[in-house]
């Protein structure tokens, strides 16, 4: 039950050793809510959720916190531009967000904390680092003293004299130093109550707090895209470590971003597709697959050949399945037959890989073994139902880990009324009787199934 993974501060695929042996607390930063989630911002949540499902497969008692961001500038500037109330538009953008990605089919984190749930720990939080020398008020602002922390741009991997500063103030006394609690500003409708007069926290402020509210001063995993390596994990890491003396994360986890037109998708360069939209228009497996078709840590090209690509492989999995299911019919599942045999070690391969750097795509390349020893048993007439159901059994395993089950609904075969109508098809072509041949391909299309004339015989698949 060794899992190892790839750790930005240390650069380099270690070892995972939780706090708790067993027991494994996974913080993945969520998005900050001031529009619809684009299918970007999907990516870091997939990856989460999916080694959460492979380690809970392997065992492991796994905890899994997103949070979710609804009090930030941005929504502030989204707010005034619709005209609404920042608190109801940051409400709504969070509903939003659950709504989508909850149709990935993948479930929910174990916990979803909102920052205007956290105030108090926070507050708490920037009191304890002001206490503590590292933190200064200036002017209703609180800031962190960043020189005061002397790892500072380890996780990122910089020098301080290369560091372009957030913003730039005379009440910070460095540039460099990052606000944990922003004074309320003119034309800001929302402002909480602190020490340091009405205002809100900062972004990395609310995440320090939160992930330490629901698993600890030290974290296991600590994950998010790569484009929060630097200011915001960075800054996370500084403040919560500077507090507790403690490492705040054991294994620092990045994936990597989505590309749409060779750029980063983004809402500030504008060419991103809304998750919800990209849902309407495509199977969820699709993109999940899409996703587990590359390493977490590589880029991903969001475009049609991919998405393309995607389906296809999805396809040939669903296929493998339906055959599969005929094949197994209503038998029990067995071991000890070569179809499971080789569904075994498909699945040692697979779990193998997942623990090294959770490896998708050498994962899936062990389920395509799979399919290709599948294909080849049915093509020859030679498998035992018992261990074709023993075979199909393990892939459908597996392929839930990755969130792709759904391949298997409507894989069991076609219901008996369409295999009859085939078989009487038959009768009506070799009496050639094409209308009524024609007439029954409507009607098994009605039923959602369509005939494919094979070499070997026809066969019914569902309607595409």
């Amino acid at each position: 039950m060794t899992l190892r993974l790839y750790d930005s501060l240390r650069r380099g695929v270690h070892d995972v050793e939780p706090l708790q042996p067993g027991r494994l607390g996974l913080y993945v930063c969520g998005p900050t809510v001031y529009g619809p989630v684009h299918v970007g911002n999907a990516r870091p949540f997939v990856v989460a959720l999916t080694l959460a499902r492979h380690l809970r497969r392997q065992g492991w008692e796994v905890r899994v916190v997103s949070n979710l961001t609804d009090i930030n500038d941005k929504i502030y500037a989204a707010a005034q531009a619709e005209g609404v109330d920042s608190r109801e538009l940051a409400a709504r953008e969070a509903a939003g967000y659950i709504a989508d990605t909850s149709r990935l089919g993948l479930g929910r984190p174990d916990v979803e904390p909102k920052v205007t749930e956290s105030l108090p720990g926070i507050v708490a939080m920037t009191e304890a680092l002001i206490a503590s020398g590292h933190a200064y008020a200036s002017d209703g602002d609180v800031y962190f003293d960043v020189g005061g922390f002397a790892s500072y741009g380890a996780l990122s991997g910089q020098r301080t004299d290369e560091m372009q500063p957030e913003e730039t103030t005379a009440r910070k006394r460095a540039p460099l130093d990052f606000a944990l609690w922003k004074a309320q500003k003119p034309g800001e409708d929302a402002a909480w109550d602190s020490p340091w007069g009405p205002g809100r926290p900062g972004w990395h402020i609310e995440c320090s707090a939160m992930a330490m509210s629901a698993l600890g001063e030290e974290i296991d995993i600590h994950g998010g895209g790569i484009d929060l390596k630097f200011p915001h994990h960075e800054n996370e890491r500084a403040q919560s470590e500077a507090l507790t003396g403690r490492p705040f994360a054991r294994t620092w986890l990045h994936n990597g971003l989505l590309r749409f037109g060779g750029d980063k998708m983004s809402k500030s360069l504008g060419n991103v597709e809304r998750l919800r939209d990209a849902l309407d228009r495509m199977e969820p497996e699709t993109l999940l697959a899409l996703f587990a078709r590359a390493h977490y840590r590589s880029n991903v090209d969001y475009s049609p050949d991919s998405l393309d690509d995607a389906a296809k492989s999805n396809e040939r999995l669903r296929e493998a399945l339906r055959r599969a299911a005929r094949a197994a019919g209503d038998a029990a599942p067995a071991d000890g037959g070569p179809l499971a045999t080789a569904a075994l070690a498909a699945d040692a391969r697979f779990r193998a890989a997942l623990d090294d750097d959770f490896a998708t795509p050498e994962g899936l390349a062990a389920l395509f073994d799979l399919v290709r020893t599948l294909n080849a048993a049915f093509d020859a007439g030679d498998q035992d139902p018992a261990d074709a159901a023993r075979a199909r059994a393990l892939l459908v395993e597996c392929l839930d880990v990755l969130g792709l089950a759904g391949l298997a609904a409507g894989a069991e075969g076609p219901p008996a009324a369409a295999v009859a109508l085939m078989e009487e098809r038959e009768v009506a072509r070799a009496a050639r009787d094409f209308a009524r041949a024609d007439a029954i391909r409507d009607e098994l299309r009605a039923l959602g199934w369509v005939v494919q004339d094979l070499a070997d015989g026809p066969e019914l698949a569902p309607v595409p």
